[in-house]
């Protein structure tokens, strides 16, 4: 995991559940960072930074667009 870093990050799970599954689509890697922590005791998300959505190095470009284009071109905006 060492080859992935950090492209966005979130305050709670509702928050990229359309995300996740454009991802899954792309085939691209991903996992989300403290996702189960948060889901099982959401105020910790200001205390741990939020939920980080970590990528590989070589599809950081390709999931920022992904993000882009559904935050401009889609009534499914990411909050």
């Amino acid at each position: 995991m060492k080859n992935f870093i950090t492209v966005a990050t979130y305050t709670y799970p509702h928050e990229y559940t359309i995300l996740k599954l454009l991802l899954e689509q792309e085939n691209i890697s991903y996992f989300f960072e403290n996702e189960t922590m948060i889901g099982v005791f959401p105020f910790y998300s200001n205390a741990l930074g939020g939920i980080n959505l970590k990528v590989h190095k070589k599809d950081k470009e390709r999931v920022q667009q992904i993000i882009n284009n559904l935050n401009t071109n889609s009534h499914l905006r990411i909050v």
